[in-house]
């Protein structure tokens, strides 16, 4: 600029982004601000660091030159002449081959690098650390993370995940999980030990966290969630149960307005919906949820069903109280605020004291003593077991508070005929066998009930 006498008026740059594409916050505002006519030149290095794509360089050049504005390049000297033409688009070409080929040689070198089972850069998610370019588990961040899942598996909202993990202290990089951070987790895959880069899929970056099995059936719920939108004022809790016993179509949501203004909520076969050919009748709501969710929480009330499930219970509260989660996260945390408080100490006996330390220190302390309080809350959790007799009576009472739950984990499929309904259990709710209904796998029980003119019986198999 100084050798040819050129008076710098302002300066664009974009720091660290790629010169491939023109979007780039200042050279967009330079194109913009030429159209004022305020100065006539751009100066660049090179011209590749005005683009590396030939036909966005001719489309912008194309627009500043209407704006009365000519890019020069302080390294490159281009004749004003027909020579210089060509010479300048031969520098345009050979900028955009080196960034395309520079671009392939990266791929190649981290696609190599990951057949080796080393990470390439990205922040690795929460559970893991870079290591040595190896991704390697964080235990205690593991461990809530393999507490996710099992709660989302057996039914628990992610509010109530979160409420939680927020009750026990446990945060989420010092803050306290958001829904979108928790639906992150439960859709990345690199916790079942598997990673798709291009479409290519790794098996040896990210070591596993969560078992097959569980990761499966997190991502089927979540998928099937996705699916249709849900009535903010409603829930009908037979969603994707429901098939027509008749023309085996799917039973959907249908509601209708009485001409009094009352809304009236039904089930209906989508064959009588879209076509008119199957002659299922609709049922009402309320009728047929209540009937299949006595019948169930009838079954789980039976004598065996209920020692299984409660001995059950008791087995897992002897495995969380070996192992708990949320206690070896509780102490980790406690660690880190240790080692943080000690070096903050060790720095004020040096000498090092200002505003800024002091807080600092009430912060820790202040950390410190409500983790030491949470940790002797969790040890005193595990030390106080609960009783048979207490989650006996809590069980009988808690059935029909959660009735999503049960029909989401318990129930596989209803058909459903006007005289009778067949609900099909995911798996066995009785294991024994002295029946010789149930030595063929699946057990068989017929009521009646009244539903409005109809009799309907009730019968329940086991897939």
């Amino acid at each position: 600029a100084k050798a040819h006498d050129i008076l710098i008026l302002d300066t664009y740059i974009d720091r660290a982004m790629t010169g491939t594409n023109d979007n780039r916050p200042d050279f967009q505002r330079m194109i913009k601000d030429s159209a004022k006519r305020e100065w006539t030149y751009i100066l660049v290095y090179k011209l590749d660091h005005f683009s590396r794509n030939k036909y966005e360089m001719a489309m912008h050049k194309k627009t500043l030159k209407d704006n009365g504005t000519k890019v020069l390049s302080a390294t490159e000297f281009i004749p004003d002449s027909p020579e210089g033409i060509i010479f300048e688009s031969m520098l345009e070409d050979y900028a955009e081959y080196y960034s395309a080929e520079l671009s392939q040689k990266i791929r190649r070198g981290n696609n190599e690098s990951r057949h080796k089972g080393n990470l390439t850069g990205g922040r690795v998610p929460y559970g893991y650390r870079n290591e040595n370019k190896k991704a390697v588990i964080v235990e205690h961040e593991a461990a809530i993370v393999r507490y996710i899942y099992e709660q989302y598996s057996i039914g628990v909202f992610v509010k109530d995940i979160i409420a939680s993990l927020t009750a026990q202290g446990i945060l989420y990089n010092g803050k306290p999980f958001v829904p979108n951070t928790v639906y992150k987790i439960l859709k990345n895959e690199r916790y079942a030990g598997t990673c798709t880069i291009c479409g290519e899929v790794f098996e040896n970056l990210y070591p596993r966290i969560v078992p097959q099995e569980l990761y499966d059936s997190v991502r089927r719920k979540i998928d099937a969630n996705k699916y249709g939108k849900q009535s903010v004022e409603v829930v009908y809790l037979l969603k994707h149960k429901v098939r027509c016993g008749y023309c085996g179509q799917p039973i959907s949501a249908d509601s209708g307005t009485s001409m009094n203004g009352e809304v009236k909520r039904y089930y209906k076969c989508r064959g009588r919906k879209i076509g008119g050919s199957c002659h299922k009748q609709p049922i009402r709501k309320d009728v047929l949820e209540n009937l299949v969710i006595d019948k169930i929480v009838g079954q789980l009330q039976s004598p065996k069903i209920m020692k299984t499930i409660i001995d059950g219970l008791l087995l897992i509260q002897e495995q969380q109280i070996k192992d708990s989660p949320i206690l070896n996260a509780l102490l980790h945390e406690k660690q880190k605020a240790d080692t943080a408080l000690h070096n903050l100490v060790a720095a004020i006996e040096r000498g090092i004291m200002s505003n800024t330390t002091n807080k600092r220190l009430h912060e820790l302390e202040a950390q410190q003593e409500d983790l030491e309080r949470q940790i002797l809350v969790e040890r005193s959790r595990q030390t106080t077991k609960v009783t048979e007799e207490t989650i006996r009576e809590f069980y009988t009472q808690a059935l029909k508070l959660e009735p999503k739950m049960l029909i989401t984990y318990l129930v596989k499929e209803i058909v459903l005929f006007d005289d009778r309904i067949e609900i099909y259990y995911n798996s066995p709710m009785n294991k024994s066998t002295d029946s010789p209904d149930e030595s063929r796998g699946f057990s068989f029980y017929m009521n009646s009930f009244k539903v409005g003119f109809t009799t309907m019986s009730v019968t329940l198999f086991i897939r």
